[in-house]
């Protein structure tokens, strides 16, 4: 009895401790990634098959500016499971404090309207900054404009007596994971102005009494169930990669992915310990893998190549050799 209550008094020491922990890091404004992502996220490197979308995932997270990811795939196939599992894989990123869209402390150019002047920044001085994890938007699909590209704040405005900008979800996902459940579903209009607001990879902003810019490039993830319909061909050539997450697997492949995931339901604790050695290695490889891609060139014949196959395939526009182009570099980034 008594070896019981010390040990339930170590449990509870231990976790009032963890919660001041977390407490304090979320009044620095930095949320722990193990408390809020890898303690409640399905692990990918215990996802069973699916190697094909981990790794286009993976080249997503090395260079986010490639273009997107979307997964095709009928009901229970495991699709935003891969792309949670995608998010908590990501590094934490330095911010400009202040900034509403994570603004980037080493790019100064493509900081948001205004932010320059609200931390008195000049060419040379010094900038506060902070850790934060990356972001992880969803957008969901009956989202209105104003929603997703910000608008002016009235409740604010009327309190300042001066125009005041309401940052929308672009703005929130910023140099993190921005998801689309059931892209097909999402309406056109919205579809359309945020695949060409990525394209750009700056939201301008224009309102009444309001001309803001601000930086969006977050790594675009989108999932799709084609018994309920495809995505509409301009969509599907906006994204860089799309695949399908139903393919089949072996026997014994679905007798492992039954097995996981009832462990994880029951013994998450021990799922993630299982995979956690994976884990941190592929962290460490994103990181390395973002740092040597400033490195990567590619060459005259790798080019012909791609530029070749896009023709065998006999594609329409120059997006797919651009976005080959890119896929190979952060490939070669990935491998080393």
């Amino acid at each position: 009895g008594s070896a019981h209550v010390r040990a339930a008094a170590g449990t509870d020491a231990e976790a009032a401790k963890r919660a001041q922990e977390v407490e304090r890091a979320m009044n620095e404004g930095f949320t722990p990634v193990e408390d809020v992502r890898m303690r409640t996220t399905f692990p990918l490197a215990a996802v069973i098959g699916q190697e094909a979308i981990k790794t286009a995932l993976l080249l997503g997270a090395v260079d986010p500016t490639l273009g997107g990811v979307a997964i095709s795939g009928r009901r229970g196939t495991a699709k935003s499971v891969m792309a949670r599992g995608l998010h908590a894989l990501l590094p934490p990123i330095e911010v400009v404090e202040g900034s509403y869209c994570n603004a980037d402390p080493a790019r100064p150019n493509e900081w948001e309207t205004g932010l320059a002047s609200l931390i008195n920044y000049q060419d040379g001085s010094d900038v506060p900054t902070k850790v934060k994890p990356a972001p992880f938007v969803q957008i969901p699909l009956g989202v209105t404009e104003d929603r997703l590209v910000g608008t002016v704040d009235i409740e604010e405005s009327m309190r300042q007596g001066k125009t005041v900008f309401q940052p929308g979800l672009l703005a929130e996902a910023h140099r993190g994971v921005l998801y689309i459940d059931e892209i097909n579903l999402l309406d056109e209009g919205i579809s359309n102005l945020l695949l060409s607001i990525l394209a750009d990879g700056i939201n301008v902003v224009e309102r009444e009494g309001l001309s803001i810019t601000h930086p969006c490039k977050p790594l675009l993830i989108a999932t799709y169930n084609p018994e309920e319909g495809g995505i509409r061909e301009h969509l599907l050539d906006r994204i860089a990669v799309t695949l399908s997450a139903d393919m089949a697997m072996s026997f014994d492949d679905r007798v492992s992915a039954v097995d996981i995931a009832t462990s994880f339901q029951d013994f998450r604790a021990t799922v993630l310990s299982e995979a956690e050695e994976a884990t941190d290695s592929t962290k460490t490889q994103v990181v390395l893998a973002r740092e040597w891609l400033k490195d990567v060139t590619i060459g005259d014949k790798q080019v012909q190549y791609l530029v070749d196959e896009c023709m065998r395939g006999q594609v329409q526009g120059h997006r797919a050799e651009l976005f080959a182009t890119r896929v190979a570099m952060a490939h070669a980034a990935l491998g080393g």
